[in-house]
């Protein structure tokens, strides 16, 4: 048995936001790469494993095949970040079949109904035909991204039965994160804007006049802007000053509620505002930050946790890497 140095996953306890769903489903595809049978094969002189996890065995050819699919396409590495790159992600690798393991102990299963809800959800996040475009630029199916998907939310079901259960948030933890954080809840002044943008002036004159006459906002939007908002009725949420380009805020802090603005040029093209809502600056108490204290105190003790029961699995395993294997392929480099 062997220690590893401790791989700090990202986002481990929110495994369904799109970024992290992703890095999921790689790993998922390497493992597969390296467990997937091809039916009989010939007998051959026994090579050396790379890594040894309890009963399974990965050779470096199957390794490095794995650890390249894990790249962008064309990632220019020098020799030294590439071997940073191999090391991290062979711990990776050892932490991920650590956790299928015990998925497989425990029984964890998910139904097919489960499974397609899923699916549908995250192709949601892929407008007309782009979803498809994306598996075609990995190379993969749709019934291989089916399995990937598959494993990423058991190995969330996992996490959620036999770790973050043991999460939990109390009255005094919230009141001392308070008390240590006030700064980081006065909050500034904020509007809520809508917005319609287009490519020409002519074209924003023309949903002006719309406008003017007395069309909804949220039409004229679905109808003529180009930003991705527009499916919202141009709908820009909250916002303070400087989170949006300057040209927003010299007109949007300034502008009565429910008023039209003029036609206002940026880098993006010709924009029409009409703010919704305002708020004052203000210092939220206790009782109006509680909801946000204890999601931030769940994620931290959750990530706590997490490590501290992936630390556990990592001391009950046989593991076992053959090093000088990776530093010899990096010094034929």
């Amino acid at each position: 048995m062997i220690a590893l140095t401790t791989f700090k996953p990202t986002d481990l306890y929110d495994f369904m936001k799109i970024n992290q769903l992703r890095i999921l489903s790689l790993l998922v595809f390497c493992l597969f790469s390296l467990t997937a049978g091809c039916g009989p094969e010939p007998v051959v002189e026994k090579v050396e494993p790379l890594i040894r996890i309890n009963d399974q065995e990965i050779t470096k050819t199957e390794f490095l095949a794995a650890f390249e699919k894990s790249l962008q396409k064309d990632q220019p590495l020098s020799g030294i970040e590439r071997e940073e790159l191999q090391r991290s992600f062979l711990v990776q690798l050892i932490d991920r079949e650590l956790i299928h393991g015990e998925a497989r102990r425990l029984n964890i299963t998910l139904t097919d109904a489960d499974l397609e809800t899923a699916l549908q959800s995250f192709r949601q996040d892929y407008p007309d035909s782009s979803f498809e475009a994306m598996l075609q630029e990995r190379g993969l199916t749709l019934q291989f991204w089916r399995e990937e998907l598959k494993e990423s939310l058991i190995m969330e079901k996992l996490l959620e039965q036999a770790v973050y259960s043991r999460v939990s948030v109390t009255d005094m933890d919230v009141a001392a994160y308070f008390e240590a954080n006030r700064d980081q809840f006065d909050r500034p002044a904020q509007v809520r804007a809508r917005q319609i943008v287009v490519a020409t002036e002519t074209e924003g004159l023309e949903a002006l006049d719309l406008l003017r006459q007395g069309q909804p906002f949220e039409e004229v939007a679905a109808k003529y802007s180009l930003s991705p908002d527009a499916q919202l009725g141009g709908d820009l949420g909250f916002f303070g000053r400087g989170e949006m380009p300057p040209e927003f805020d010299e007109i949007v802090f300034d502008l009565p509620v429910k008023r039209l603005s003029k036609l206002v040029k940026s880098e993006y093209g010709y924009h029409i505002f009409m703010v919704e809502e305002k708020r004052k600056a203000v210092r939220l108490s206790k009782k109006e930050a509680t909801e946000e204290i204890v999601a931030i105190l769940e994620g931290l003790k959750k990530e706590e946790v997490y490590l501290g029961w992936l630390q556990e699995m990592r001391a009950r395993a046989v593991i076992a890497v053959d090093w000088t294997q990776l530093e010899e392929n990096g010094r034929k480099k």
